[in-house]
């Protein structure tokens, strides 16, 4: 054998080793069963999505040929503007008040009578490349309603110009920070929450068990809305429910038809971690010892898998995690509120929630 086709043969070798040991992790799919009684609810309008959510649908459909021929720097931008464009034109009730202060970016959000010794630390949206606080106020801006807290939306750094590690670090600071100070200043904090959606969703599973491990004091609760669990995609739902997933399916649609073996290197360079290191895919992490944490979910989007693979490991492992699926609707609805009415009984599911742990009633 000539000296090239060995070196070619250990190259290949070396290649598929790394490739195995990427995507080495647990056998989530022991965990694709329904939530045990009492774990999870299920809500279904038998008459179908509401009149307010088939507009949200149409008014999305209505703009997927823009982004159909676009490169993939293009539909960034795309992406980014859409989502700052939400907000606009709706009567929020709090008061947005920005924060750049000991590295922390971010705004508080207040609605009216807000206590500032209850404090939500939020995580938006975005797919990790966009989304901000002033995309998600309709999000933190009820959030701060039902809690009757001060909410710090964080404007953690995103890809890809920055690394999501970054990123992920920009959110672990914030928490601390969020321990000790308020929206004046150095306070007291007498109760703690931590909410996200989709890639803040991720992001808020990843500080609630990093909080655990660095034995910070943990969130009274944690709530997360259609949160992307694992970033192997191997969940039997990703495939499954791309043509049902209107939100999702005109970004990341194409994706998902990558060869599997291509997507866990794709997922790798992106990354920079491993498709099965907690630090991005939480489900594979230990699930043990969490705080009280409601997962909610359409059952209709490619990410349904994700959020009940993790009800159910976590579960396993004794921690309080709860499932609310709805049927048919929308990636992230809640953020369409008030113009879908399954965003304000969502919104009704969170504040009985929160509202159980506090008073201890929480089964």
């Amino acid at each position: 054998m000539s000296v090239v086709l060995t070196v070619l043969l250990i190259i290949l070798v070396l290649l598929a080793a790394v490739h195995v040991w990427l995507g080495h992790g647990e056998d989530l799919s022991i965990y694709d069963h329904p939530v045990e009684d009492g774990a999870g609810e299920s809500f279904c309008n038998p008459a179908g999505p509401s009149t307010g959510h088939q507009g949200a649908v149409a008014a999305i459909e209505a703009r997927r040929s823009e982004i159909e021929s676009l490169s993939v720097g293009g539909l960034i931008r795309f992406v980014r503007r859409f989502m700052e464009e939400i907000p606009a034109g709706k009567q929020l009730k709090s008061e947005f008040v920005p924060l750049e202060r000991d590295g922390i970016r971010g705004e508080w959000v207040l609605a009216p009578g807000a206590d500032p010794s209850r404090r939500v630390l939020y995580l938006h949206g975005g797919a990790f490349f966009a989304g901000s606080p002033h995309s998600h106020r309709t999000m933190t801006s009820h959030f701060s309603e039902v809690t009757g807290a001060a909410v710090l939306a964080v404007d953690y750094r995103l890809q890809p110009e920055h690394r999501r590690s970054e990123g992920i670090e920009d959110c672990r600071q914030a928490y601390r920070w969020l321990l000790d100070n308020g929206p004046d200043g150095p306070a007291e904090l007498s109760t703690l929450f931590l909410g996200g959606d989709s890639a803040g969703g991720n992001l808020a599973l990843v500080v609630s068990a990093w909080a655990r491990d660095e034995n910070l004091r943990l969130a009274d609760a944690v709530v997360a809305f259609s949160p992307l669990t694992d970033c192997t995609f191997l969940a039997p739902s990703i495939r499954e429910n791309a043509d049902k997933d209107t939100l999702v399916k005109p970004l990341f649609g194409p994706l998902m038809k990558t060869p599997r073996f291509l997507l866990r290197w794709v997922t790798f360079l992106s990354n920079r971690r491993r498709p099965v290191d907690p630090e991005v895919s939480p489900v594979f992490g230990d699930l043990s010892g969490l705080p009280p944490t409601l997962l909610q979910v359409s059952e209709s989007e490619m990410l349904y898998d994700d959020v009940r693979r993790y009800a159910n490991k976590a579960r396993a492992a004794g921690s309080p995690v709860f499932l609310q699926s709805w049927n048919g609707l929308l990636h992230v609805w809640q953020l369409f509120y008030p113009e879908v009415p399954e965003a304000g009984a969502a919104w009704k599911q969170v504040s009985a929630f929160l509202q159980a742990v506090e008073s201890g009633t929480l089964e």
